[in-house]
This record gives C-alpha cells, structure tokens and sequence, in this order.
C-alpha cells in the first residue's frame, strides 16, 4: 500500500527545491541532503552518499540522484513522483524564461543579473560538494584522495577517468591493508 502522505510530502520537498536552484541539479546537493537527511529523516548519511556515488557513477543525467532518493525513500512511486517533482516545474520555469528573455533582454538590471549568476552557480556547486564530502564521512586518507584528484585536475586538466581508476586501486588497497 503506497503512503499517500509521503508521496506528496516528496513531491513537495523535490518541487520547492528545484524551483528555487540556479545552476542545475549540482546546486540542490546540499538543501536535498538536508531534507532528507537531517529534517525528515528518511536515510542516514551513509545511505545518502551511497545514493549520490551511484548516481555519479551510473550514465545519465544528473537528476539521478533525486529518483534514487525518491526510489530508496519509497520504492517505485516515490521514483516517480521525485523525478516528475524535480522536472516538471523547471521545465516550466525554463519555457516561461525563454519567453521572457527576449523582452527583457535591453533591460539594464537583466543584464547585470545575467553577468552575477556564473559566480553565484560556482559557491552553490562548491556548497554542494563539501555537503556530499561531509556525508561520505571523510577520513584522512579520503582527504588525502580528494585534494590530489582536485590538484591533478587544476595542473593537467586530463581524462577524469584515469583519476577515478587511481582513486579506485588506491582506496582498493587502502582497504587490504585494514586502513579503510
């Protein structure tokens, strides 16, 4: 029997935060994790990074992540009404702003907000990357992992595969060796 109250309060909570997130699905990491971690208390914060690594890792969109939650929330149901929740109101919003750019587009406060957003979108996605590191629970050696994947990204700019193949012997062997 499907819990009509969760449904909605899901499709309340995935609404809301994906009306109000400039910068994609990165942006709604932190607010999705306080939602469902710390408020409603539907996952702990270990489930939550297993959640968020799966859908990283799986191809596809992003938005992943929230039919994860809504699936490990409330299975098939809670799937759907998470993924609807979080595209039906951007799309929306998206279609309404397209309309309205071409009016507004000579506006002097339209373009100094347009010019405002790209900083604005870097501090939310780096928001939301030290809100999924703390939900991993990172340990020194994860700390260690992290700033040398970021180094090697800044200095070489290369595959990201051959950092995550790096990343994965050396937490292979960290875990052999009892340090994980």
């Amino acid at each position: 029997m499907m819990d009509v109250d969760l449904l909605l309060s899901i499709a309340q909570i995935f609404a809301k935060v994906s009306v109000v997130s400039v910068g994609g699905i990165s942006v709604m990491i932190p607010e999705v994790h306080r939602q469902v971690v710390e408020l409603n208390e539907w996952m702990n914060n270990a489930q939550f990074a297993s959640v968020f690594a799966l859908s990283q890792v799986a191809p596809g969109p992003n938005i992943l992540l929230m039919t994860l939650v809504g699936w490990r929330v409330a299975g098939w149901a809670g799937m759907a009404v998470a993924t609807l929740a979080t595209i039906l109101p951007t799309t929306i919003l998206s279609v309404l702003a397209n309309r309205l750019e071409n009016k507004l587009i000579h506006a002097k406060w339209y373009l100094v907000t347009k010019k405002s957003l790209p900083p604005l979108i870097v501090g939310l996605i780096f928001s939301s990357g030290m809100v999924t590191a703390k939900a991993t629970g990172l340990d020194a050696l994860g700390l260690l992992i992290v700033a040398c994947v970021a180094a090697h990204f800044y200095f070489y700019k290369s595959n990201p595969l051959l950092s995550i193949m790096v990343s994965m012997v050396v937490g292979v062997v960290a875990g052999w060796a009892g340090i994980l």
